[in-house]
């Protein structure tokens, strides 16, 4: 019975791996260095007649990278350049021209009451998300304001209900984006919770959701003129590509074989571990839209190490509780118990320094914060979880006695 168990747990896992490679293969984005893409530069320019200071690049710069890359896992490059000119290189773009026309805009947002009273701007709002509406499958803004927002929308909204009947258009509050009227709803009642949306417009779920990033970002603090737009090739093309999977296949194969060689069954189990944490960390990182650059590639491969660590770390702890004289499953209990502490230890403090570099880096240093946190939470669900299942499991059937199978 515990062999089919086991039987049934790597067949399923194997069979939703090998289905799921060509997808993740498929839709995994390469960087500026292995896939090219688009090269912009941007010139900035005062409204106010005045010169662009080094703080108005400053916000220019960090506007500009939450637009395009939220989390920093685009490996988008953003860098100024002079006094007022900003450069960006977006890898891998589908649609040039879409990209450049998100970039340029300003992104204003105004509400307007019927007499043209502004009441609210972009710099009130917490979260902005595309959406369907579930009745109609219409494209939409979810908007939700900050503290001080929210109370002023509540404010007018209360006060438009009080003053005006249910029917009369003075009821109305308009949503502008760069001075263009987006919609103009009405206020049935008063509205509490800070939450607004805009509807109506939207071609599609895609345009809802690049202006919802948009809205996020925040609008520029200057005006700025695209004066330069133009395609870039990879810097290091489709042979620098095949080795970097080379070496991915030689590495892996390499770690693969060491861990059998060294530890034998809980090895082999190991191995299979490492495949599906592969899996769940590429796929993740396509899941949250991240690039591969050829540096990326060789971190991939490194965060494969680190998660042959944690085995590495119970298996030894398992051959010390053999030595001790204990029955292998008395052993294999006590070395994950035991164990377990230091692997989460260590996972833990990593975490805690991933969270410090996202909260307060920018770009590639986010980016390499949360494929980090990535990497961890994979390492844990496989090394603790799959590992422990698996290995409890083949030493329960008893046709594992021999403590040279563990390499002990």
């Amino acid at each position: 019975m515990r062999w089919v168990k086991i039987l049934a747990v790597v067949l399923i896992l194997a069979v939703a791996g090998g289905l799921a490679v060509n997808p993740i293969l498929e839709n995994l984005k390469l960087g500026l260095d292995l896939q090219g893409g688009v090269h912009v530069v941007l010139l900035a320019d005062d409204p106010r007649d005045g010169e662009v200071s080094k703080k108005d690049m400053e916000q220019l710069t960090a506007v500009m990278r939450e637009r395009v890359d939220e989390l920093g896992v685009g490996e988008t490059v953003i860098q100024p350049e002079g006094r007022d000119r900003l450069i960006i290189e977006l890898p891998g773009v589908q649609d040039p021209e879409q990209a450049v026309e998100a970039i340029g805009r300003t992104a204003y947002l105004e509400f307007k009451t019927s007499d043209g009273e502004t009441i609210l701007t972009g710099q009130d709002l917490k979260d902005a998300q595309g959406a369907l509406n579930p009745t109609t499958q219409e494209p939409l803004i979810n908007l939700e304001f900050n503290r001080e927002g929210s109370k002023v929308f509540a404010e007018v909204t209360q006060r438009l209900t009080d003053e005006y009947r249910r029917d009369d258009p003075r009821r109305s509050i308009g949503i502008y984006l760069d001075d263009k009227l987006l919609t103009n709803p009405m206020v049935n009642e008063a509205i509490p919770n800070g939450q607004a949306q805009i509807s109506g417009g939207f071609a599609s779920l895609d345009e809802a959701a690049n202006l919802a990033a948009l809205l996020r970002a925040g609008a520029l603090p200057v005006n700025v003129e695209i004066i330069e737009k133009r395609t870039v090739g990879p810097t290091l093309g489709i042979d620098s590509l095949e080795k970097s999977k080379q070496a991915i296949i030689w590495g892996l194969l390499g770690i693969m074989v060491f861990m059998v060689i060294l530890y034998r069954v809980p090895g082999l189990i190991a191995d299979f571990a490492l495949g599906v944490y592969a899996l769940l960390v590429v796929g993740v990182m396509v899941g949250i839209n991240a690039v591969l650059t050829l540096p990326g590639i060789a971190g991939l491969l490194l965060s494969v190490g680190m998660a042959v660590d944690c085995n590495i770390i119970i298996f030894e702890r398992i051959r010390e509780e053999i030595r001790l004289g204990k029955t292998i499953r008395a052993s294999v209990d006590a070395g994950f118990n035991r164990a377990i502490r230091t692997v989460m230890d260590a996972n833990i403090t990593t975490l805690i320094a991933a969270a410090v570099l996202y909260q307060f880096g920018t770009g590639p240093v986010r980016g390499f914060a949360v494929t980090l946190s990535i990497g961890i939470f994979a390492s844990i669900l496989t090394a603790i979880i799959l590992t422990r299942f698996l290995l409890r499991e083949v030493v329960a059937t008893g046709s594992i006695r021999s403590p040279k199978l563990f390499g002990a």
